[in-house]
Formats: structure tokens, sequence, C-alpha cells
């Protein structure tokens, strides 16, 4: 039986693993009140894209609004304090040089208007950190990013402990691994990884370029970090599957379509010598992760074979067959 038959070469195969990784963006933030209080307005949704500084929330600030004024009242009073204490002070100055009234009276008149030069300044201050405090009634995008969910709505009461919502920034973005503790003394920065979806279909490539200097003790593995583009089809928080490439070596490959499962088995079906011609030879194999549209051979066959790679269907075990250049 004519068949088509491919020789066993030796083709560079890569030596990884495969291992579940977590997308992550480098700028991430997670916002929640300074302040507690009433949300009077939500201004985004979830999925808008904001700017740097752009307003989000709005918290009732009548509260604080009152705090403000009542220190600023306070600091008018402290002011007026201030200026009837100068005026005294220049009065019993002069008095003072005419020889008039005593030293001890000036010093008297000089230290009541340090202290209330003293009380308004401490009175301004407080005034204007009032007033700074007015801007943590307002929730602001800390940089350029994509609002995630909002579990909040107008009207419910916030505290420091309540989340408002997330900001992600999904153009920086990066793989965490974590590499077993055994494959410590092989992984290092510069080592390829593939970013892989759920049927194991490559997403993006790239390299590792971080590496924790210390053990996880949790799960007893080191973090690598590798990565990602912006075109890059995954979002921040996303579960993938990253391979990391240890080294490349040759081993025997044969295409995707000679391989026939029995049971689990992978077995191919070889163009066996037998006197002047061949026979169909089933041989079991292990094969690694396929590549392309071929599978790396860790054990079965050697370069040189020839795999039959039509009509597998037809063939039996010790069946004469023709292979075909």
């Amino acid at each position: 039986m004519p068949v088509q038959v491919a020789a066993v070469s030796l083709d560079p195969v890569p030596n990884g693993d495969t291992y579940v990784s977590t997308i992550k963006s480098r700028r991430s933030a997670t916002l929640q009140p300074q302040v507690d209080g009433n949300l009077t307005r939500i201004l985004v949704k979830s999925g808008d894209r904001v700017r740097a500084g752009q307003l989000l929330m709005t918290i009732d600030p009548l509260k604080q609004q009152a705090t403000v004024a009542s220190t600023a009242g306070t600091e008018n009073q402290k002011k007026a304090v201030l200026q009837y204490n100068k005026a005294e002070l220049d009065r019993q100055k002069g008095l003072f040089e005419a020889g008039v009234v005593s030293k001890q009276a000036y010093e008297i008149a000089l230290q009541n208007f340090q202290n209330a030069e003293g009380d308004y300044k401490a009175s301004q201050e407080s005034t204007s950190a009032q007033r700074q405090q007015l801007a943590y009634y307002q929730i602001r995008a800390p940089f350029d990013g994509i609002v995630g969910d909002i579990p909040v709505h107008q009207g419910d009461y916030v505290s420091a402990t309540t989340l408002l919502t997330t900001v992600d920034e999904n153009s920086q973005l990066e793989a965490y691994i974590y590499i077993p503790t055994e494959r410590g003394a092989q992984v290092r920065n510069g080592l390829p990884v593939e970013i892989l979806d759920d049927t194991g279909k490559p997403l993006v490539k790239s390299n590792i370029y971080f590496l924790s200097p210390q053990v996880e003790n949790g799960m007893q593995s080191v973090l690598a970090k590798a990565p990602v583009p912006s075109s890059a089809p995954v979002r921040n928080l996303q579960i993938v599957k990253a391979r990391v490439t240890w080294d490349v070596t040759p081993k025997p490959t044969v295409p995707v379509l000679a391989i026939t499962r029995i049971n689990g088995q992978p077995f191919v079906t070889i163009a066996a010598p037998q006197g002047n011609g061949y026979i169909a030879h089933q041989v079991a194999v292990k094969v690694g992760d396929a590549i392309g549209n071929t599978y790396p051979v860790l054990e079965g066959l050697k370069p040189g074979d020839k795999v039959i790679t039509s009509g597998l269907q037809f063939l039996a075990e010790g069946m004469p067959v023709k292979p075909l250049s």
C-alpha cells in the first residue's frame, strides 16, 4: 500500500514548563475615602476611561465647610486681637521712649503682641489645614486609566474602609509567574516566556526581567515577572498560562497528524524495513507539547525513522507498505 512518510529529523525543541500566571497592572489603584460622609455625586461609570485628576465622586462637604467657616472666624478674631496688641505695643513704645511709662509696661505690651502674633499664625495654619481637608471630599483619578466596578451608590454613607472603585492602567501589564524552588537554579533574567490562553494558544511572547530575591513562604516558589505589551488580548488580574523555556535542544519531531492515541497513549506508525520492502509497525512514543504542527518525541524514535503520515486508518500491524518520498 503506498503511503506518505516523513523522515524523523533532529530539530531545535524548547525545553520548558507551563505555570499558572496572573496578569497585573503596574499601575492599579483601589480608591477609598479619607473622610466619612454621604456620597452626593458619582460622575463616572464602570469601564469609563478617565484622566489623571478627573473628578470621579463627591462626598457631602457641608460639615467640613462649617468647620472651615468656624476656623476662619476664629482666625479673624485672632487677627483683630493681633492688630489691637500691635497698636498697644506702638503706644507703649512711644510712652516708654518719652519716659512716661516704665520698661516693664513696655515689655508686657511686647509680650502680649508676640503672644497674639503666635495665636494668629496658629489660627492661619488651622484654617489652611481645614481648607485642604475639603479636597478629601472630592475623589479624583490618581492617573490615566479605566474605572473598574463601582459597588457604592449615590447617597451611601462611606468611611475610610469603604471600597469606592478601582482605576487600572492596562498599558503597563506584567505576568506574575511563580516558579517552584526546584527550578531555582535554572531560572534567570532573560528566559523566554510565552503567555498562553486556555487552549494553549500563544497570545504573546516576552522574557523574564525580574526575579524576587526571596522565596514565597506559602507557595515555596520564586516570583518571576515578564512584561506584557498593551496590544496583548489580556486584562488586569486575568489568570493565564505562562510557558517558560529553560533551553533549546535538538530532538526528533513528527507531524501532528502522524500521532494516534490509544487509551491516552500516543503511537506513531513507521515504515519498518523487512526483506526487500517495508511493513507498517506501530511504536509507542512519549511526546512533549505541540510546537506548531509538530510534536517533539522524547522517547520511542530515532533520527532516520520513516513515520507514516497518510492512510493510518487503513493500516494494520505488519501490513506491507510502499513509502512515497
